[in-house]
């Protein structure tokens, strides 16, 4: 489905450019509605199974967005302990997160444990430690490697052969050696291929594995299928069809449950499905400067705050909402770290003029939550727009923040 960019002036009748007056720039700002508009699209589409959906607070691990989330009905899918941690802070009890960990310490799979969370192991070595400390006294979920490419950027493909996430599904045997050695409850398999999951036919067939994979557990009480569905990020492009995704894939999962013998819960995790789109970045124009072959605009962030362009070559529309009818101009935006930092080369902008506060679509998911304090510059605040309110749900750091652990 194709998605129209115009310039957001403003969200839930709140003006952009006052909550920057307001909260300065650089700015995360958040639409709660369209958080939950994609929330009760992915329950609409799969309303004939039992649905549970896990969100992969990795996208964005604000306390507020997750508190939100648990009172539409939503869980939380986590990867680390300090994930788990946060999430129990938002409200979440162990019984609605997942926990699945990627080449941690064991200690840290004890630490989850023994908050009661629900365990997903994608490591043979790991599970054998598993079935060794705990037999059939925890039960746990095993993460699977279909070995297929889900398509889209391949920067955000784990589902391959050379992935370093999941168990290999051609190590099932040695996996049921160790089932059966330590008489594991398996009681959930998973898996996760990537994100920008277009075509419902490619994730069948992925499904297709997970379900002859799962054929092997006995006890199962649900299938993770993880997630990936691809959202637009620009005018034209194309989003997983979620209602005919949901009828293709529940009839499938429906035709299992039959043939296992009892009803499943089917489990999703989405992250950036949920919040990429909810999200907007907003920067002021530093400089405009003219090389002899490139008009930058130059802003007030960089790499440090927004790092997927430049670490996953991920698109983000931009616009200038001080200057909406200005006429287009060819710019490449660029950040003020001491590091290659474009944002977006040779795109064409509203003319932008120095003071203008420039709008960065999609910066709902992986944007906040992967940025640091490079060049020991500060990470900015985020706003949550809930029932036509704005609020400051994250404040601006402070020099005092970066100086708190070190010793002075």
């Amino acid at each position: 489905m194709n998605q129209q960019y115009d310039a957001p002036v403003t969200i839930q009748g709140i003006s952009l450019l006052e909550l920057t007056e307001q909260y300065g720039t650089p700015l995360y700002v958040y639409d709660a509605s369209k958080i939950k508009s994609q929330f009760e699209l992915l329950t609409s589409a799969f309303s004939t199974v039992s649905l549970k959906v896990k969100y992969a607070c990795k996208a964005l691990t604000n306390i507020a967005v997750m508190r939100m989330m648990r009172e539409w009905g939503c869980g939380v899918d986590t990867v680390s302990i300090e994930e788990v941690m946060i999430a129990m802070r938002a409200g979440y009890s162990p019984s609605e997160i997942c926990y699945t960990p990627n080449c941690v310490d064991f200690s840290e799979i004890e630490h989850a444990v023994e908050l009661g969370v629900r365990i997903n192991i994608d490591d043979l070595s790991m599970l054998e430690k598993f079935g060794h400390r705990y037999g059939n006294t925890v039960p746990c979920c095993v993460r699977f490697n279909p070995h297929i490419l889900a398509g889209g950027n391949p920067h955000i493909q784990v589902g391959h052969i050379d992935s370093k996430f999941g168990i290999s599904v051609y190590q099932l045997r040695h996996l049921l050696r160790i089932v059966e050695n330590h008489s594991l409850n398996i009681v959930g398999v998973h898996m996760h291929t990537g994100s920008d999951i277009l075509d419902p036919a490619t994730f069948l067939r992925g499904a297709e594995i997970l379900f002859e994979t799962a054929r092997s557990f006995p006890n199962l009480e649900f299938i993770d299928f993880g997630s990936g569905f691809k959202v637009p990020y620009k005018e034209g492009d194309y989003s997983t069809n979620m209602m005919e995704f949901g009828a293709v894939m529940s009839e499938a999962f429906r035709n299992f449950c039959n043939e296992y013998g009892r009803e499943l819960e089917i489990w999703f995790e989405p992250g950036k499905f949920l919040v990429s789109e909810a999200g907007y970045f907003l920067v002021k124009t530093n400089v405009i400067k003219q090389t002899v072959s490139t008009l930058f605009a130059g802003v007030n962030s960089g790499q440090n705050h927004l790092i997927r362009p430049m670490f996953y070559d991920a698109y983000h529309h931009i616009t200038n909402i001080s200057n909406p009818d200005g006429t287009p101009r060819v710019y490449s935006v660029v950040g003020y770290i001491c590091e290659t930092d474009t944002f977006g080369w040779d795109r064409k902008i509203a003319e932008i003029r120095e003071d203008d506060i420039l709008c960065m679509h999609n910066a709902g998911a992986y944007g906040f939550s992967m940025s640091s304090n490079y060049n020991s510059r500060l990470r900015p605040a985020e706003v949550l727009i809930h029932n036509g309110e704005a609020s400051l749900i994250r404040r601006r750091e402070t020099l005092e923040d970066i100086l708190r652990t070190q010793e002075l």
